[in-house]
């Protein structure tokens, strides 16, 4: 049996259709649809893995460290308690160390090394659909984003879908694998404005701190999460030169699909 935990979010709902036809596959959430098993990260005696040879943890990463770090601590020691066979865990892509949200990330990793379990990683990019939230542009068309003269390595969610899939449907051939997942063509503030035919005026991270704290809507720790972003990016840590970015390519078996295209289409529906 292979299991999907952390399905409600958009990853997630993406993996479970491309498996919903399989009878073989359980989708385990907090409010299970008929056919699924409850499994809330923050209950760990819900965190029943009897009978999963394969459990596909999507990451639980809305949250503060220490929050995400005890779910995952639960779901891994659940995972050995019931004999899992191997454990496929969506984390972040290695160049993203300089982001807040990382620490987590390289937490579980480690953990997992040091488990009972087979184990594989995929270190997943920043979603292209992320981005165009991020860097989304005004009424006018000015991106205003804080990029500077930074690039991002965004890859497709869906692209990103379809390797967890292959991955957790065949995991023996993944076993002690940790693949980079991260666009081949990385995208500077330019480059977005240029897709929908704006303007490209980066402001300031205080200005944009601000603008973020003024709207409100985000939570305490999601404030300097996207700033971090804003300022990785623009430091030059996010283009994809600091990791091997082959393994997209490789595990789809394609042409990854075009990150510019994603945002444009997602900015602009």
């Amino acid at each position: 049996m292979l299991m999907i935990t952390g399905a409600t979010g958009a990853l997630g709902k993406l993996v479970t259709a491309r498996l919903a036809d399989r009878s073989d596959v359980v989708v385990g959430s907090r409010s299970p649809a008929p056919g699924g098993r409850r499994v809330d990260f923050d209950d760990p005696a819900s965190l029943d893995f009897t009978g999963v040879d394969t459990l596909l943890v999507i990451s639980a990463g809305a949250a503060e460290d220490d929050v995400v770090i005890a779910r995952h601590e639960a779901v891994i020691s659940a995972a050995e308690k019931a004999g899992v066979g191997h454990l496929v865990y969506t984390s972040l892509s290695g160049d993203g160390d300089h982001l807040t949200y990382a620490l987590a990330h390289r937490w579980t990793e480690r953990r997992l090394r040091g488990s009972s379990l087979n184990w594989t990683v995929l270190r997943n990019g920043l979603y292209a659909e992320f981005l165009a939230a991020v860097a989304a542009p005004g009424p006018d068309g000015t991106v205003a984003a804080p990029l500077g003269a930074g690039r991002l390595a965004a890859v497709a969610r869906e692209d990103l879908a379809d390797v967890a899939v292959r991955v957790a449907t065949d995991p023996a051939a993944h076993a002690g694998r940790t693949y980079e997942l991260v666009g081949e063509h990385a995208l500077g503030g330019a480059d977005l404005a240029a897709a929908i035919g704006g303007s490209y005026e980066p402001g300031t991270l205080a200005a944009t701190r601000e603008a973020i704290t003024a709207a409100g809507g985000a939570l305490p720790f999601q404030v300097p999460m996207l700033l971090s972003t804003y300022a990785a990016i623009a430091g030059g840590f996010l283009d994809g030169t600091g990791v091997d970015g082959s393994a997209l390519r490789t595990l789809l078996g394609k042409e990854p699909r075009p990150a510019i295209e994603v945002y444009a289409a997602t900015v602009r529906p």
